[in-house]
């Protein structure tokens, strides 16, 4: 890990509960976001730093998985491309996010937008948590299966919520 990595990571790390105390008494709760989630997602934006530049997530053994997703069903938004590593699917680990979220912009760079765990969804099996938040699914995932996902979107900001399937903030080329 590059000590600028490191570095990035030890300002999250301290500089998150400081930005909490100062939002506004009367500022909107998001309603599915406890204050603490961000202190709870600690661990993922110190994982995840390296892979805003996209060659990282690869060599790491993050694959892409198939075409920019898109909600076409009901508009909306996008989760952007998605970039899956094996060997953490299943994972509950905050450090270790089974898929890493995309944004393509028109020059062809790819922009980190957030992180997706995935867990197998099988016959009695019920939806895991994380961050105290129940994943979504059963839902088919090409090249997976039968899947419970969880979106964060800890590196774009999301309207619709910390942990919303789709970003209408998302789009794809």
């Amino acid at each position: 890990m590059s000590l600028r990595s490191r570095t990035v990571g030890a300002v999250l790390a301290l500089g998150v509960p400081f930005a909490l105390a100062a939002v506004p008494a009367d500022a909107a709760p998001v309603p599915e976001a406890d204050p603490f989630v961000w202190t709870d997602l600690t661990p993922t934006y110190t994982a995840t730093t390296d892979y805003q530049y996209e060659p990282f997530a690869v060599t790491d053994g993050y694959a892409p998985l198939g075409a920019c997703a898109r909600d076409t069903v009901t508009g909306e938004g996008g989760a952007g491309l998605h970039y899956v590593n094996p060997a953490h699917v299943g994972s509950l680990d905050p450090s270790a996010p089974a898929a890493l979220l995309y944004e393509t912009d028109g020059d062809g760079a790819r922009a980190l937008v957030g992180v997706e765990w995935i867990v197998r969804a099988g016959a009695g099996t019920s939806a895991p948590t994380l961050f105290g938040q129940t994943f979504q699914g059963p839902a088919n995932l090409a090249g997976v299966g039968s899947v419970y996902t969880l979106h964060a979107w800890i590196w774009k900001d999301n309207p619709s919520g910390l942990f919303a399937p789709w970003n209408p903030t998302v789009t794809c080329p």
